[in-house]
């Protein structure tokens, strides 16, 4: 592809580049260029691109994009924004893929991945669509399941994905809409048909660094979309509607009397929920069987969601009562012979760790056990936060590791500890996460449940750089069964 094709939808500041320079390949990692590749120099928080421009050039890069001249020979195309130009660059080199399908982006602190998952399956079945899904579990091209790294991939390799689901021949596509891929233009140039904000609670304030900050992210969404989704029982999230550029419809659970889209008569049993949704002038039974008072707004993001489209209320209301559960929200761990439940759920930010202790104890006949700890090199002002909850919800918490990346696990805990104050129900501390599981499931009796929170669909921890294998289902397993 000639460069000029490239760069046409590129403001560009400067340039020393033969526009009809033929390119046969755009990267931002050096170390993967190829003779005849465009290098984009990215300026990034762990490294900046533009000083591995010499070891592009000495790969054969024929050109780089890049916000600062090149210290060495080559031809350059300066840009203002390397990042959004290399969104554009994705977008032009698989040619648009994604103007070719209807895509519908879920944002918000909590429920992203449930809420792609249920839209997923009501498309499929209401409208016998072949769907795309990308998100934090992993990618999907209709049945095909695809790995995946981060919530939202780079903004090249997101086209690509597109470009690879429209050959398949996806009509639609969910995604999670992660905060950092907004402010890092992850998701420049992709004509969003629908958007939601689910809610907006304490988490990646390492990156955003204010709440302030971190709901101007999330609001970016809603200046691309044609339809915007919003819960307005969040303060935060009702706050950005007034931001949207696009028709928005408005949630409540909680009997907002400006929602559009309301819930009443709602029922909370262990293994589902169930309610009436209004809208306009219609009343709608929906089932959902994915027990909580969150899975009431994650239902009603899905309604809001397909009526963005076109989907009638109660086509989605049906689809949603055959939807299945997510792996690692709210998943149920099988333990043959044991008279004790065993939980798993990715709750890992103050509010999901709230909603899922909450909902269990709604249910739980004896106690609840709740094993949870908080991420290192991440958002440190929610670790006393999560521990102040444990302690007030559970009747034993037991606080433990979850990803201490590079920092000292056992200084993690002592934050999540730092405001636990008399009077509380009992915890432990048992660093090692396997140790804490088996802990747990020794301490259980009749009736008790015991939910793992934090890691959810992982099945890793990261110790320091490297990411070590658990898998918290065959951890409960090997307790079972006595194995190492």
């Amino acid at each position: 592809m000639k460069l000029s094709e490239l760069l046409k939808d590129i403001r560009v500041l400067d340039a020393n580049a033969d526009l009809n320079t033929e390119i046969t390949g755009v990267r931002y990692d050096s170390r993967l260029v190829q003779p005849g590749d465009l290098f984009v120099a990215i300026t990034g928080y762990a490294a900046d691109g533009h000083r591995f421009i010499p070891d592009a050039v000495s790969k054969g890069a024929v050109c780089v994009v890049c916000e600062r001249k090149p210290t060495v020979e080559i031809p350059y195309v300066l840009v203002a924004n390397a990042r959004a130009a290399l969104a554009a660059l994705g977008a032009s080199w698989f040619d648009h893929p994604a103007e070719k399908m209807t895509i519908l982006g879920v944002t918000g602190t909590n429920g992203k991945t449930t809420v792609t998952y249920l839209l997923k399956s009501v498309l499929e079945q209401v409208l016998g669509a072949k769907v795309g899904l990308i998100g934090t579990i992993q990618n999907m091209i209709g049945s095909t399941v695809l790995p995946t790294e981060r919530t939202t991939p780079e903004s090249f390799e997101l086209q690509g994905l597109f470009a690879e689901m429209a050959a398949a021949g996806c009509t639609h596509v969910v995604m999670e809409v992660s905060s950092h891929a907004l402010a890092l233009h992850r998701v420049d140039c992709i004509p969003f048909a629908v958007g939601a904000f689910t809610n907006l609670t304490e988490d990646h304030l390492d990156f955003h660094e204010t709440m302030e900050a971190y709901r101007q992210a999330k609001a970016l969404l809603f200046r691309r979309c044609a339809f915007s989704v919003f819960n307005v029982d969040d303060a935060q999230v009702a706050k950005t509607v007034e931001e949207a550029a696009s028709w928005t419809l408005t949630t409540s659970v909680d009997g907002q009397p400006t929602a559009e889209l309301t819930a009443s008569d709602v029922v909370l049993a262990s293994d589902r929920v169930s309610f009436t949704a209004h809208y306009e002038q219609s009343d709608c039974p929906v089932t959902l069987g994915i027990p909580g008072r969150f899975s009431v707004y994650n239902a009603l993001t899905v309604l809001g969601m397909a009526i963005g489209i076109g989907v009638p209320v109660a086509a989605a209301a049906k689809a949603l009562a055959n939807a299945k559960g997510v792996k690692g929200r709210m998943e149920v761990v099988p333990t043959p012979g044991k008279d004790y439940t065993v939980l798993i759920d990715y709750a890992h930010t103050p509010d999901a760790l709230d909603n899922v202790l909450t909902t269990v104890k709604g249910f739980c006949k004896g106690r609840l056990i709740a094993v949870f700890g908080c991420g290192g090199d991440r958002d440190a002002a929610k670790r006393p936060i999560m521990g102040q909850i444990g302690v007030r919800l559970a009747d034993l918490s037991i606080i433990t590791s979850d990803n201490p990346r590079t920092e000292d696990p056992n200084k993690i805990i002592a934050d999540i500890l730092k405001q636990i104050v008399a009077p509380c129900h009992p915890y432990l501390v048992v660093e090692n996460r396997r140790e804490a599981i088996a802990r747990a499931m020794r301490e259980a009796k009749a009736d008790d449940i015991i939910v793992l929170c934090g890691k959810g669909h992982e099945d890793y921890q990261i110790i320091g750089t490297q990411k070590l294998h658990l898998d918290e289902r065959e951890e409960v397993a090997k307790q079972l069964t006595g194995a190492d």
